[in-house]
């Protein structure tokens, strides 16, 4: 059974940043799947953030934080990660990690990810 562990949410100020971080505990060959980043603000419906290939080489980010949030992973620490920069308001959600079911490549579609965790808040005031 693959589980994933976020951490690195919190309460920030317009213009913060914040690291998130999803440790991803137990399984084989983690390292050889695409993984990636989603958020679900109250009331809305859970929103495609950032996808990663198995080795780092490949990324995706929805337009609304292309140039403020990179994705990266490391595969010796078997982590993802979600560095947030110049955080706005609008980015005030529930941030999920996942890892796809894609041997390879990341992906935008929550249906193609088989593992998700539990989910970190982040609450950014303005």
């Amino acid at each position: 059974q693959v589980q994933l562990v976020e951490s690195g949410g919190g309460l920030v100020q317009a213009g913060g940043s914040l690291r998130l971080s999803c440790t991803i505990i137990s399984g084989q060959y983690q390292s050889s799947f695409g993984m990636g980043w989603f958020r679900q603000a109250p009331g809305k419906g859970r929103e495609f953030v950032a996808t990663i290939n198995w080795n780092g080489a490949s990324t995706d980010y929805t337009d609304s934080v292309k140039g403020r949030f990179t994705i990266s992973r490391d595969h010796q620490k078997n982590t993802l990660y979600l560095q947030m920069n110049s955080l706005k308001p609008e980015d005030t959600a529930v941030y999920y990690c996942a890892r796809t079911s894609n041997v390879g490549s990341g992906s935008r579609w929550d249906y193609e990810y088989a593992y998700w965790g539990q989910g970190t808040q982040v609450t950014v005031s303005s």
